[in-house]
């Protein structure tokens, strides 16, 4: 057995493993466990925020307007849902879609970390704030550090860590579009930099400065 079946049974294995997770309170409000979607051997990982109605409703991240926008993004670039591998922070729907709580993103932490252990990716795209904050450690908003990518540890893999906006915003906000299409753009330089040249444990991540806590809050 090879091992991306190996991957991919590991894979599959853990995601029903956390169906039945009952680490916070989110799991009694939520239709069902929002493990993710895509290749288990993708190079490439993208992590959002949590899931919406439909997610909920379907067990698939992105699968509403923000995750059409997310297919004609990844289009754009010539890939697929089935080339990456899409997931989020917290696996369960927050009531009225409301922020995620502290306590629910250190519940839900070691399953976004076992996910990126087994898949090993070589770029993890950030969407948002949320998942920006917490891979690569610092207090820096999306607003700041998009487009701009950094090595981080996560776990025992260092990986590309590349911030981007939540397609969410660019809904909201229809003038992100140009800046979501522009830092995508990146992605297949920066994808094929880190396949050539992995990235290695020996040089600490970027230093990067907080911004004020007004443009911290929510996606952007």
């Amino acid at each position: 057995m090879d091992d991306a079946v190996e991957r991919a049974a590991a894979l599959r294995e853990y995601a029903e493993q956390t169906a039945s997770c009952t680490k916070c309170a989110l799991a009694g409000g939520r239709t069902q466990v929002v493990f993710g979607s895509g290749s288990p051997d993708a190079d490439l990982m993208f992590v959002g925020e949590a899931p919406g109605f439909h997610e909920d409703q379907q067990g698939v991240p992105f699968v509403g307007q923000a995750g059409k926008l997310l297919d004609r993004l990844l289009g754009g670039i010539g890939l697929t849902r089935a080339d990456v591998y899409v997931g989020n922070v917290i696996k369960c729907r927050p009531p009225g879609n409301r922020d995620p709580l502290p306590d629910e993103i250190a519940a839900c932490e070691p399953h976004l970390f076992r996910q990126i252990e087994l898949i090993e990716p070589r770029v993890v795209a950030t969407l948002g704030n949320f998942a920006t904050k917490l891979l690569s450690g610092r207090p820096a908003g999306i607003t700041r550090v998009h487009g701009h990518e950094q090595e981080v540890t996560l776990g025992s893999r260092t990986v590309l860590l590349y911030p981007l906006y939540h397609p969410a915003a660019a809904l909201y906000t229809p003038s992100m579009l140009k800046v979501l299409e522009e830092d995508f753009a990146r992605i297949p330089e920066i994808l094929e930099r880190a396949i050539e040249s992995p990235v290695v444990n020996d040089d600490p991540a970027p230093v990067i400065e907080a911004e004020p806590e007004s443009v911290q809050l929510g996606l952007f």
